[in-house]
């Protein structure tokens, strides 16, 4: 093909999270010279911080009216029609479209529209535990199920979402492929400069929760692990940052006056790499993962984690050797933080190792070169068929 190749992203709103993370690194390193590269996306809930307004300014953007988080069938069904003829105007020879709903809705508007375009879909995660009643998982199960065999495609971000997903019958093996995220490499900052920026004492044993506050990220669960580990080590100088927001913003913020947790609440932050300088800990406490890009930000800067052993997370996290995993309990996560607590060694050395191995996995360009790739195999296979 002489001509650039072009490829029409689509994603429902580029909250900040990993999946915006993954597109924005996508939108910055895909080579321009090879492909005529678009997104197509809506906008940000109230409650919610927009990753290319916060950001990523510079990325370029189309807005789709009415494509974002709620899910409105008579105005989703406008927002079909509106990509439908975007997809006309720009005749990509790629569409590709991130998380569930610009998954239902993009592949549905390319689909009416007769497009020749191949089909890719990434998934992030999935929503096959946590999210929905029984009923409506298996409603969301079939129409995955349905799409997936009109999908040239479909890429999983981990080795266990993958896996997940062929149990649950959707798509083929052939048709997947593993392609976990990738970040900029993160710069070295002053570790006491980021502390007194956050008012934290140079001392203190600090710990991170960097994510959305939602109900599968289980702020609960961390409350309740700071709690136990607050006890068990009362002499520790204990502090605890939480950089996001989301629909369990209000109860993390009582369980915080009920119990008088040393925890502050920072709201939507775009410095993520100097919260990650100011502490010597991060922690997810999740029900179900993908593969979660904090994880990423976390290794990349050489900051050691404890996480529940769910989704994708072991395929960022070695445990024992670039972190501690954990069963998703609150007394497990507080054990494995413990150990962190106690042992100045033990997180230098988690820290150290986790930073070598995501160098040389989860970088940027790596992302980049594995969607040129993708990209180029999926049209040539189009191409011989």
């Amino acid at each position: 093909m002489s001509r650039r190749i072009r490829v029409m992203r689509i994603i429902a709103r580029m909250n900040v999270g990993g999946p915006a993370v993954e597109v924005a690194s996508l939108m910055e390193h895909l080579d321009p010279e090879r492909f005529d590269h678009r997104l197509y996306t809506g906008w940000c809930a109230a409650d919610e911080a927009d990753y290319l307004l916060t950001q990523a300014p510079d990325v370029p953007v189309h807005r789709v009216e009415g494509l974002g988080r709620a899910v409105r069938p008579t105005d989703d069904l406008l927002v079909v029609n509106r990509l439908r003829q975007a997809i006309g105007d720009f005749k990509p020879d790629i569409i590709h479209t991130h998380t569930a709903k610009a998954g239902v809705i993009g592949r549905s508007a390319a689909i009416l529209a007769g497009t020749r375009a191949q089909l890719v879909h990434t998934f992030h995660g999935h929503l096959l535990h946590g999210y929905f009643s029984p009923a409506k998982t298996k409603a969301v199960i079939t129409l995955e199920r349905f799409l997936a065999n009109r999908t040239a495609r479909l890429v999983a971000v981990g080795n266990q979402v993958r896996k997940d997903l062929l149990a649950a019958g959707i798509g083929r093996p052939e048709s997947f492929v593993v392609i976990p995220p990738g970040l900029d490499f993160t710069p070295d900052l002053d570790s006491a400069a980021a502390r007194r920026a956050l008012d934290l004492p140079p001392d203190a044993l600090v710990v991170a929760f960097i994510g959305r506050l939602t109900g599968i990220k289980r702020a609960d669960r961390f409350a309740e692990a700071i709690a136990l580990t607050r006890l068990a080590r009362p002499d520790v100088d204990l502090r605890v940052i939480v950089a996001g927001s989301g629909d369990t913003s209000d109860l993390l913020r009582s369980l915080i006056e009920r119990d008088g947790l040393p925890i502050q609440m920072l709201g939507w932050r775009s410095d993520v790499p100097a919260l990650m300088a100011a502490s010597d800990a991060l922690v997810l406490t999740s029900d179900n993962e993908g593969t979660p890009v904090s994880l990423i930000q976390a290794a990349l800067s050489g900051l050691p984690v404890v996480a529940t052993d769910v989704g994708s997370v072991s395929d960022i996290v070695i445990d024992g050797q670039t972190g501690l995993l954990c069963e998703p309990t609150a007394s497990s996560v507080a054990t494995e933080l413990q150990r962190l607590i106690d042992s100045r060694q033990l997180r230098a050395e988690l820290g150290a190792n986790a930073r070598q191995r995501a160098a040389g996995r989860f970088t940027s360009a790596r992302l980049a070169d594995d969607h040129a790739r993708l990209y180029l195999d999926t049209l040539r296979e189009a191409a011989g068929r």
